[in-house]
């Protein structure tokens, strides 16, 4: 909460006029306790689950084929109105039931401790782009080892099973989990802002921006604008859908963002097996479609 009554206050204690975005941070945060600042960034997370998707899955559903199956990753599956919405529903279940139980009590009095800041100033761009790198790759390499992990025989056989339940994979199965893997990699999120304490304006633009990505490696389409084709080293959709694709058995392309835990660590040999029986596969549903 801020310990301003009005801008004014403020201003002088600042020592200067508030910037547009540090006026808005104020009638919104003023006299919101903290605690509710941080249960927003878990709304959040699930408008940006719940609402992201939906573009992608109306162009899966309804465009016409021919428009689409160049661009489709496997074009050979095509899921149903039905699955859609079953698996959102599966998965908003899940969500909302872990965000009103161990994600709203358990990480707050950890990061509050760690340093998490509501007042003023704002951060500047340069120290919300730094942090937000920290954080990326602070999970890209805890995910990594985690997701790794729980394809081993019985992580994978009793928890990690539910989200493979779709080889072929969309938006709204980017949180399609066992509720146990929600909370293990979900852990890593928290890491990065322990480690480099933020502000609450950007623990929320990292939670709104870890779930785009995970909603966009899940989408199940490699476009033309893609960010994999405009961002060194991400993974993007095209190698987590090979990942998909292997099941179980998959040994390739366990990092949730870049792909360079993956070729340190050798798990990105697979990915030229998978690509090519996916290119197989795709050459033959463009040629069904042509016909």
């Amino acid at each position: 909460m801020i310990p301003y009554a009005t801008v004014e206050a403020a201003e002088a204690a600042l020592g200067r006029g508030l910037t547009w975005a540090e006026a808005a941070w104020f009638w919104h945060s003023g006299s919101t306790p903290d605690y509710c600042l941080y249960f927003e960034s878990l709304v959040i997370l699930l408008a940006a689950y719940s609402l992201t998707p939906l573009p992608l899955a109306l162009i899966e559903l309804y465009a016409p084929a021919k428009l689409t199956t160049p661009y489709k990753l496997q074009p050979q599956v095509r899921l149903s109105p039905a699955a859609f919405l079953r698996c959102y529903k599966d998965t908003a279940r899940v969500l909302v039931l872990l965000t009103i139980g161990p994600l709203l009590y358990l990480p707050y009095p950890i990061v509050k401790i760690a340093g998490i800041r509501t007042g003023l100033p704002l951060p500047s761009l340069g120290e919300v782009a730094a942090q937000l790198v920290v954080y990326m790759l602070v999970e890209d390499y805890l995910g990594y080892w985690l997701h790794r992990l729980l394809h081993c025989g019985w992580a994978y056989d009793k928890i990690h099973y539910v989200h493979h339940e779709y080889p072929a994979p969309m938006g709204f199965a980017a949180a399609h989990s066992h509720w146990v893997e929600l909370l293990i990699l979900g852990f890593p999120a928290f890491i990065g802002t322990v480690v480099v304490p933020c502000h609450m304006s950007t623990f929320w633009l990292w939670f709104a921006i870890r779930g785009a990505v995970a909603i966009d490696t899940h989408c199940g389409f490699d476009f033309p604008f893609s960010p994999s084709k405009l961002i060194p080293f991400y993974g993007g959709a095209e190698c987590h859908d090979l990942h998909h694709f292997g099941g179980r058995w998959s040994q390739c392309n366990f990092a949730p963002f870049f792909k360079i835990c993956d070729y340190i660590y050798g798990t990105n040999k697979g990915y030229r097996h998978n690509k090519a029986s996916l290119m197989k596969q795709k050459d033959t549903a463009n040629i069904t479609v042509e016909k």
